[in-house]
């Protein structure tokens, strides 16, 4: 018999009958064109037709995709609990620590009472210098050398082109509005003649307040001799801030030490009220190599996790680099808090 007569004897036995020869018992992977990827035909032990995911392209790339949104939700997440609400917690811990090493160093008197070190260098920024309490609004906290967004992340800080306070002159001391524990957020209520004290290795000092102001208000003179003092923080919104307030507090009386003289006489943009590390071009050059080296981390973090979600499984994949995860994303919310203005 030829091949062609096979042919039409084949096709003649089938004739009729609506159906093809059985399908292999063994399931297999067909792709017909213009269908979908991954259709598996079932053998007539299956009972009929299963239909599974092949991991096609399209399905890895949507993965990835996928992934890579939910970690950054969860990094974005990350940080506005960071600055609220993890960022409270943490300065409240840093305060705890600065209140017992001051009170220690008070005791002992060796606490900073000046603007320089004994070599005559400036007091590195952070260094704890005082305690300040407003008991009318609650507020009782360690203040740090500098006005950095850094510096304020810990708590109120003084601004190093005024005295120290107590001093004879002005003694300015800033402090953040909203976020890391908002610890200046209630001083636009003081009212005149509330009270202020403050300690230092230079004694105790009470001052009352005779003014809260905004920008474009006349400052009140202060008489030849005496000391005040001036907290400054956001105002308008706690998280959009447009300007500053301002509340000065002069000294009740007592005595009044000879101020040293400040280090410098204007500080950088970044310390001044509302600055940021945005404003140093130096201070932003070390705060860029810093994120660049997290994001190289977070990168490595991320292609183990999607290597790991492909081969291994989500479980194992969670498991493993959830850990690594939070502890980039916290450094991370960090830095980018860093930028925000260093009085909100």
């Amino acid at each position: 018999m030829s091949s062609t007569e096979a042919v039409v004897e084949s096709q003649s036995r089938f004739a009729g009958r609506g159906t093809w020869p059985a399908e292999p018992a063994n399931n297999l992977v067909a792709w017909v064109p213009g269908g979908e990827p991954g259709r598996t035909l079932a053998g007539p032990s299956d009972g009929g037709t299963e239909t599974r995911e092949d991991h096609a392209p399209n399905d890895v790339d949507r993965h990835v995709v996928r992934g890579a949104l939910l970690l950054i939700s969860a990094l974005a997440l990350g940080f506005a609990l960071n600055v609220v609400a993890g960022g409270r917690v943490e300065q409240s811990a840093t305060q705890s620590e600065e209140f017992n090493a001051l009170r220690t160093e008070l005791a002992a008197g060796t606490a900073a009472g000046q603007p320089r070190l004994s070599d005559g260098r400036p007091l590195p920024l952070g260094t704890p210098i005082a305690l300040l309490e407003i008991p009318s609004i609650g507020v009782h906290q360690v203040v740090d050398e500098g006005t950095t967004g850094a510096v304020l992340m810990d708590g109120p800080g003084h601004l190093r082109s005024s005295v120290f306070p107590g001093g004879v002159g002005t003694s300015e001391i800033f402090g953040r509005s909203a976020t890391y524990g908002g610890p200046f957020a209630r001083i636009a209520q003081l009212r005149k003649g509330a009270k202020i004290t403050v300690t230092s290795q230079n004694g105790t000092f009470t001052f009352s307040v005779v003014d809260v102001r905004r920008a474009g208000a006349v400052i009140p003179a202060l008489d030849a001799g005496h000391a005040r003092l001036t907290l400054a923080t956001a105002t308008e919104s706690s998280f959009v801030p447009t300007g500053v307030v301002w509340v000065d507090a002069n000294l009740d009386g007592g005595t009044v030490f000879a101020a040293y003289p400040p280090v410098m006489k204007t500080v950088s943009a970044d310390e001044q009220p509302l600055g940021t590390i945005a404003s140093t071009p130096g201070s932003l050059v070390g705060w860029l190599t810093k994120v660049m080296a997290l994001l190289v981390a977070f990168g490595l973090v991320l292609a183990g996790a999607i290597w790991t979600w492909r081969k291994r499984g989500h479980p194992q994949a969670w498991i493993i680099f959830s850990g690594p995860i939070a502890v980039v994303g916290y450094f991370l919310a960090g830095l980018v808090g860093a930028l925000l203005p260093n009085v909100m």
